[in-house]
C-alpha cells in the first residue's frame, strides 16, 4: 500500500513504529519491525515484499536508518520479479526477497536471478553489487551540465487537451481558433512519435480567447480548479486561460519521458523544438547539445537508470531529483567529447530513416534495426572511454559499471563536502 493511498490509521502504523515516517510503502513498517525484534542478536531473516522499497528516493529514507540505526546488513537478494498470483482474478505484482541480519555474516552474499545468481562483496540497499550509498533528492545537479525539469501541467480536467479527431472537429466549428493550437505530447505521445493538440493561451490575441467554443472551454478550466481541494491550484482558477505550471522552453530541447518499458534496452530520447508543447510527463533539458544527447542514451547512463530510478510496476520511472541530479557524469578530453558528440549525430541520423515508425517499435529490443542498434553500441563504446571503461572486454559487467558509477557519486558527493 504505497503512501498516497494508505488510510489514517495506516499512516499511524508506520509512525508508530517510526516517528518520521513520510511517503513510505506500508510494507516499510515491517522492515523497521524486525530490525528491531533482530538487533543485538543472532538472528536472520528476510521478506518478500513490494520492489518499490528498494528504488527510488524510498531507499534513503528505508535503509539509511535501517543501517545506521539497527546496523542491518544485506545477506542475500533477489531482485525484481512478477509474482502471480493464482486468485481467480489475476494480479501481478512485482517484488524483491531481502535477507538481511545485524549479526556477522561469513558467508558469500549472494544476489539471485532466473539464471541462478552471483557473488557480491557488497549488496547496497538498490539490491546490486555496489558500495552502499544513498541516491537522495537532489534539486541540482551534482556534476556540472544542464539542468533538467518537467514540462508544462494543465491541470484543466481535459479541456485544454484534444485527440486530432477532436482537434478537426473544433476546428470545423470554430475555424477561427486555428492559431490558438500547437502540438502537444505527453509521455505516450512522446513514444509513439504522435503528437496530440492543446490550446496554448499563452500571449494569445484577447479576441481569439472569447470565441464561444474557446470561452467555453476557459470558463470549464476555471470552475474544475475553484473546486479543487489544494489552495494552490484554486490560486489558478484566477488565469484559467493558462496552464497551471507553464514551463515549455523557447529553444531547441532534449525531451526523455518519465515513464518508459523496461523492455527497452534505451529509454528514448529526442530532440525536439519550441513549437511542441510538452507536458509534466515529459523531461526537458533546454539548449541540451549533441554530447549531452550522447552521455544520456547510453549503456551507462541507462544502468545508473535500471540501479536507482522508481518502477511503475516494472517500468523505468525517470526523476530528474532522483536519477539525473545524481548522475555521475564523465570528464571527457576534447577528442572523447568529439566522439561522442559525432556517434549521437550517427544515432539521430539512422533514426531519421524510419520517421513512420514510433520508438516504441523502434526500441523493441527484439525488433531494433541492426543500424539503429549498430549506431548505439558505437555510441555506448565512445561514452565507455569518456568514463575509462574498457569496452573491449567481455568481464566488465552491469553491475561492474553501476558499482565504478556509485563510487564516482561518493566521490562527488565527498568534493561538495556531502557525507553519503
Amino acid at each position: 500500500m504505497g503512501y498516497q493511498y494508505q488510510t489514517t490509521a495506516q499512516k499511524e502504523d508506520l509512525r508508530a513504529i517510526y516517528d518520521k515516517a513520510q511517503n513510505l510503502d506500508y510494507v516499510a513498517g515491517w522492515y523497521f519491525k524486525a530490525a528491531e525484534y533482530i538487533k543485538g542478536t543472532t538472528i536472520r531473516c528476510a521478506l518478500v515484499s513490494t520492489n518499490s522499497i528498494c528504488q527510488g528516493e524510498q531507499v534513503a529514507v528505508i535503509w539509511k536508518l535501517l543501517i545506521e540505526q539497527y546496523g542491518i546488513h544485506i545477506d542475500f537478494a533477489w531482485p525484481t520479479f512478477r509474482w502471480d498470483s493464482e486468485a481467480s482474478i489475476k494480479a501481478h505484482v512485482h517484488c524483491v526477497i531481502v535477507g538481511f541480519s545485524s549479526a556477522e555474516y561469513n558467508l558469500p552474499k549472494r544476489i539471485f536471478s532466473g539464471q541462478g545468481g552471483v557473488v557480491a562483496k557488497t549488496i547496497s540497499p538498490y539490491l546490486i553489487d555496489a558500495p552502499t550509498a544513498f541516491i537522495e533528492k537532489r534539486t541540482a545537479p551534482i556534476s556540472p551540465v544542464s539542468k533538467m525539469h518537467r514540462g508544462s501541467q494543465p491541470t484543466d480536467d481535459g479541456n485544454f487537451i484534444f485527440t486530432h479527431e477532436e482537434y478537426e472537429q473544433f476546428l470545423n466549428d470554430e475555424p477561427k481558433a486555428a492559431p490558438l493550437f500547437r502540438a502537444y505530447m505527453m509521455g505516450k505521445d512522446f513514444i509513439e512519435r504522435k503528437p496530440r493538440y492543446c490550446l496554448w493561451l499563452k500571449d494569445a490575441d484577447p479576441n481569439l480567447t472569447k470565441l464561444p467554443k474557446v470561452h467555453a472551454r476557459v470558463e470549464a478550466v476555471k470552475q474544475f480548479r475553484e473546486k479543487s481541494s489544494k489552495a494552490a491550484t484554486r490560486e489558478k482558477a484566477l488565469t484559467p486561460t493558462l496552464f497551471d505550471e507553464i514551463q515549455q522552453p523557447e529553444t531547441n530541447f532534449v525531451a526523455l519521458p518519465h515513464v518508459s518499458s523496461e523492455q527497452r534496452r534505451y529509454i528514448p530520447i529526442d530532440f525536439m523544438t519550441p513549437e511542441t508543447v510538452v507536458g509534466n510527463k515529459v523531461y526537458v533539458i533546454e539548449n541540451a547539445t549533441l554530447y549531452e544527447f550522447g552521455v544520456l542514451t547510453s549503456n551507462v547512463h541507462m544502468a545508473w537508470v535500471r540501479s536507482v530510478c522508481g518502477r511503475l510496476k516494472s517500468d523505468y520511472c525517470y526523476s530528474n531529483t532522483i536519477v539525473y541530479n545524481n548522475f555521475p557524469w564523465p570528464s571527457p578530453t576534447p577528442e572523447q567529447r568529439a566522439r561522442i558528440e559525432q556517434t549521437a549525430q550517427v544515432i539521430l541520423d539512422v533514426r531519421a530513416k524510419y520517421q513512420d515508425k514510433s520508438f516504441s517499435t523502434l526500441y523493441d529490443d527484439a525488433n531494433m534495426p541492426p543500424d539503429l542498434r549498430k549506431a548505439h553500441q558505437d555510441n555506448d563504446k565512445a561514452v565507455m572511454t569518456a568514463y575509462g571503461f574498457d569496452w573491449r572486454s567481455s568481464s566488465m559487467t552491469e553491475s561492474d559499471c553501476v558499482a565504478e558509477l556509485f563510487r564516482l557519486y561518493e566521490k562527488l558527493a565527498a568534493e561538495k563536502g556531502e557525507k553519503k
